[in-house]
């Protein structure tokens, strides 16, 4: 029996982030790999959504370590020790064929070879998760054979802002930003309020996001058998 991959994400602040993750969920269940269940919306729905599931599943975060605040507490909290045949996975992170889509999408957008690059993530309260972040940052670097810094629009420092004024104080009048954030909603809102010269769309809607979402459930059904 193959798995269900239960996707979730607190998609409660917003209905065009609402949209873009059930576009999401749609696009991988339109795959025809696995049964997929769209487990998004406050946590108390979350779990109960994922309660709901009959048979083996596998829990797969909609979102991108270090991207997503209120998604990263409320997958943190999830208990599933009491719940037979399930397992999880990590949240999307320094993939090199996402990370080099993320340099494409920064040609597309404007950006030059000089100008500088601030890496912008959300923020959460884990270490693995900052990481991540920095893993993408120093992948993300080497491609471009530029220096990126980073900045958060919550939780850590420096702040997103700090970190383009850092890069104008150097020297670089133009600015792009790479937006580590897997789907459009409030936090796209900020950084598009932000002076720079260019700025990334969010990685979904993309193949490469679906591809990464069916390898990380393939993985993780071998631990249920």
């Amino acid at each position: 029996m193959v798995p269900t991959m239960v996707l979730v994400a607190d998609d409660s602040r917003d209905a065009q982030r609402r949209e873009a993750l059930r576009g999401l969920a749609e696009a991988v269940a339109e795959r025809g790999e696995v049964p997929v269940t769209a487990a998004f919306g406050s946590p108390a729905e979350v779990d109960e959504r994922i309660r709901s599931v009959s048979g083996p599943k596998v829990v797969v975060p909609a979102f991108v370590a270090g991207g997503d605040v209120a998604s990263s507490h409320m997958f943190s909290r999830l208990d599933l020790t009491r719940l037979e045949d399930s397992c999880r996975t990590t949240p999307l992170g320094a993939v090199p064929s996402i990370v080099a889509d993320l340099a494409g999408r920064l040609a597309e957008s404007g950006r030059r070879s000089e100008d500088g690059v601030v890496l912008a993530a959300d923020g959460t309260t884990g270490s693995e998760e900052r990481q991540v972040v920095m893993d993408v940052a120093r992948m993300l670097s080497r491609r471009l054979d530029s220096p990126v810094q980073v900045g958060y629009l919550r939780t850590w420092a420096p702040s997103v802002h700090d970190a383009v004024d850092r890069l104008r104080r150097d020297g670089r009048d133009r600015v792009a930003v790479a937006a580590w954030h897997l789907v459009d909603g409030p936090d796209f809102d900020l950084l598009r309020e932000l002076d720079v010269t260019a700025l990334t769309a969010p990685l979904w809607p993309s193949d490469l996001v679906v591809d990464t979402l069916l390898a990380q459930h393939r993985a993780a059904k071998g631990r249920l058998t």
